[in-house]
């Protein structure tokens, strides 16, 4: 267990015994895959975000396990639907979802999730949080698309790949925490800096697995390095190579991308190397950590602040 988790110890076993029982389901698939999905590790940082801030908050909200849960499905769920349309086959070391049982049912599964989801919103009874996150959800949707679009294109510029990343990740982070503030009653200012610590937070990290991408240990990232070659994606190493290296480490790069071809992926984890690809996506990462830490100067001196601080810092520092 992280140091973040034990911050929450009990409120992280609430969660972990609520998602087992809202996965029920009278159709043992729709169980099955899930229990599959939620029981394959993960760290878990988007619900325990919405537990620390409350917490932060110093806040009585006693619903902040069910928020968890809400928030922790629909990452499930996207994830599942990430590794159909990427046609991943491992992820967190283990086969995925679609590789095991198919595109079909874990596209459904990941509907089933979206659903519970939304049912637990209900349940939950606030506005604010469903208006959030029913906003939440389509930016997600567009961020998929986007990506799509851009697999196999090695003319996809930096701020093109960073509203991507934007979309697809780090707006669940500012979501996560911003819905903490509300469900704790925190005030107007408040709530904008909290959801603009989850922005920067979840920047920081895809950021970071950018580098983790030709850095990584595959056994501890639980997926094979140049995965995010395989299929075709521009991400901020390799665009910065591209824009930065020579004309012969810019070509290897453009032709990897354009083919999706990782026959080549140790010449390329020299380029991002050499180029300074890696580097300057590291420091992307550390301001983006910076500025997440700078957002919590408002919140009560506690330990659950400082250990939000920490987690901004596990998103830089981590190496799986």
């Amino acid at each position: 267990m992280l140091s973040f988790h034990k911050a929450v110890e009990t409120e992280f076993q609430q969660l972990n015994k609520m998602i087992v029982d809202e996965l029920y389901s009278d159709v043992s698939l729709v169980e099955n895959i899930g229990n599959y999905i939620v029981e394959g590790g993960g760290k878990r940082l988007r619900p325990v975000s919405v537990l620390l801030v409350v917490k932060a908050l110093e806040s009585d909200a006693d619903e902040s396990v069910k928020l968890a849960a809400i928030i922790e499905f629909i990452h499930t769920a996207t994830l599942l639907h990430d590794d159909v349309v990427d046609e991943s086959d491992r992820r967190r070391g283990r086969d995925t979802a679609n590789e095991r049982w198919g595109n079909s049912s874990a596209v459904l599964v990941g509907d089933f999730l979206y659903s519970r989801a939304f049912q637990l919103m209900v349940q939950l009874g606030n506005p604010g949080i469903m208006a959030l996150l029913a906003d939440t959800t389509n930016i997600i949707a567009e961020g998929e698309v986007q990506q799509l679009i851009n697999a196999g294109d090695p003319d996809t510029t930096e701020e093109n790949y960073l509203e991507v990343v934007r979309k697809k990740t780090a707006v669940l982070f500012a979501a996560a925490t911003e819905c903490a503030a509300i469900l704790s009653d925190a005030n107007a200012s408040q709530q904008s800096k909290l959801a603009a610590y989850g922005n920067h937070l979840g920047m920081a990290f895809q950021l970071q697995d950018d580098v983790l991408d030709y850095t990584g240990d595959s056994e501890a990232l639980g997926k094979n390095m140049g995965d995010d070659l395989a299929e075709g994606k521009a991400t901020l190493p390799l665009i910065y190579t591209i824009a930065n290296g020579s004309s012969e480490q810019s070509d290897l790069v453009r032709r990897s991308i354009s083919e999706k071809d990782t026959g080549q992926i140790k010449q390329v984890v020299n380029a991002v190397q050499e180029s300074g690809g890696l580097a300057y996506t590291r420091h992307m990462a550390e301001n983006e950590v910076e500025l997440a830490k700078a957002q919590l100067s408002s919140l009560p001196d506690n330990n659950s602040t400082q250990t939000l601080r920490d987690l901004a810092d596990f998103a830089l520092g981590r190496s799986f």
